[in-house]
């Protein structure tokens, strides 16, 4: 019986083309509906196109459904894809340059911190809207998120809709693994690892070549060889200090603690001369919006121009869904999943990235234990900050919101109390329109 696989978002267009290219190579779903939607006209013609000529190149059977309606979109769907954007540059900005007054100097912003929490606060209703469809018309389906901050908005989800089956997805973990392996000169197929601990701060607690401990490999490849050290100095300084190494890059990560962005000579060591593709410079990925804003058009008519590769990628949601509804082969991830009996020391029912398994039964997350006590102080106090940030998201509470900033790290770091109040009102205001529901619009 052929499933029904939803994109919600599939503007998206990278992601989308990827997914499902990754999907149709597995038996199960070459004639599955593929259903895209998204409320942007041009962004959903353009995935429209990346699909079909998918579809055409492979001789795929599959079915494609398009459509700006997500009841309709998402009617009788076996599994969900969610990759989407809530604003747009104009409020993005808002998101960095109000915390740069204050001294919060951010790199990336869409994951924690005052502009991650900010973000959530804008998509948290969208997504609550996602859900409460899919409670309604495919409440069995399986739910995979994409869009960013992973951890609030997976949290959102499962709190208001615990029936659903929902996790969110990052290639942070496999993208770093392989990373690792690269500086030790091993084949990733020889390569496995046990990873857990929050989105985009989650730690290797094993990471072994062939069964024998990598860790010290890795160290001396980070202390002997400068550019392996250059290419990561935050995560890698991070690994020095901390014994364990953390996924995300070290421009995301610099933005999660009160080490590497409080002072400018700070900044200076460690947050601009990287290697990596996101060194940790302030307002990169805002740069890279504002560069999209006139040319994502033509650059995406390029990529339709080439050959279609029909050769699976890395994501795991394709993997995912055939481990669940196709030949049922056991596929293992990292999940992000409520901490119920999962992370002892990290706060029950908080969104925890764990190895999850998915299989016939559907998803199934692993016991990890405690972590470490000296990553456990580091993801509580992230972990904490965002729940409050979620409760004050869903029941629209600003003073909330308030606490979830006021004990983020770095701006722990660089502001007093009242300066923290005064940013998050001037962010609150900003971002308004987004926030119908807050019973008022200041601390």
């Amino acid at each position: 019986m052929s499933k029904k696989i939803t994109f919600i978002g599939a503007g998206s267009f990278g992601f989308t083309r990827g997914l499902v290219r990754d999907l149709l190579t597995f038996d199960a779903f070459r004639d599955a509906e593929i259903a895209l939607m998204d409320i942007d006209d041009e962004r959903l013609a353009f995935a429209k196109a990346g699909v079909e000529r998918i579809l055409e190149a492979g001789g795929y059977p599959a079915k494609l459904t398009v459509t700006k309606d997500r009841r309709e979109a998402l009617e009788g769907a076996d599994g969900v894809s969610i990759t989407i954007l809530q604003g747009g540059p104009q409020v993005f900005r808002t998101d960095i340059e109000i915390p740069k007054k204050y001294g919060v100097d951010i790199n990336v912003g869409d994951t924690r911190g005052p502009s991650g929490i900010f973000r959530s606060l804008r998509t948290i209703p969208e997504m609550l809207d996602i859900a409460k469809t899919i409670s309604e018309v495919c409440p069995k389906a399986v739910v995979l998120n994409y869009t960013n901050p992973m951890a609030m908005l997976c949290s959102a989800m499962q709190k208001v809709y615990p029936e659903l089956s929902v996790t969110g997805l990052c290639h942070s973990v496999q993208g770093t693994a392989a990373m690792l392996a690269k500086w030790i000169g091993a084949p990733n197929n020889e390569i496995t690892y046990f990873c857990a601990g929050i989105n985009h701060q989650a730690f290797y607690l094993k990471y072994e070549w062939n069964g024998q401990d990598a860790y010290p490999l890795i160290r001396q490849a980070i202390t002997e060889r400068e550019e392996v050290y250059n290419e990561e100095q935050v995560r890698n300084e991070m690994y020095l200090h901390l014994d364990y190494y953390v996924t995300e890059s070290s421009g995301h990560n610099s933005e999660y603690n009160a080490w590497f962005r409080k002072r400018p000579d700070l900044i200076e060591k460690y947050c601009t001369h990287g290697t990596g593709w996101n060194p940790g410079h302030y307002a990169y990925i805002l740069g890279e919006y504002m560069k999209r804003q006139d040319d994502w058009r033509e650059l995406i008519k390029r990529e339709l121009e080439k050959p279609v590769n029909l050769n699976r990628g890395h994501e795991y949601a394709a993997s995912i869904f055939n481990a669940i509804f196709g030949d049922n082969t056991t596929f293992e991830f990292n999940g992000n999943v409520p901490n119920f009996g999962l992370i002892d020391n990290l706060p029950t029912g908080c969104c925890v990235e764990v190895p999850t398994f998915a299989t016939q039964r559907g998803l199934d997350a692993v016991h990890v234990g405690p972590l470490p006590a000296q990553l456990a102080v580091l993801n509580n106090i992230s972990a904490r900050c965002e729940e409050l940030a979620v409760e004050g998201a869903i029941e629209g509470d600003a003073r909330k919101v308030f606490h979830a900033v006021l004990f983020d790290p770095l701006t722990m770091a660089v502001c007093s109390m009242q300066e923290t109040a005064d940013m998050t009102n001037e962010m609150l205001a900003a971002n308004a329109q987004y926030l119908p529901h807050f019973k008022k619009l200041t601390v």
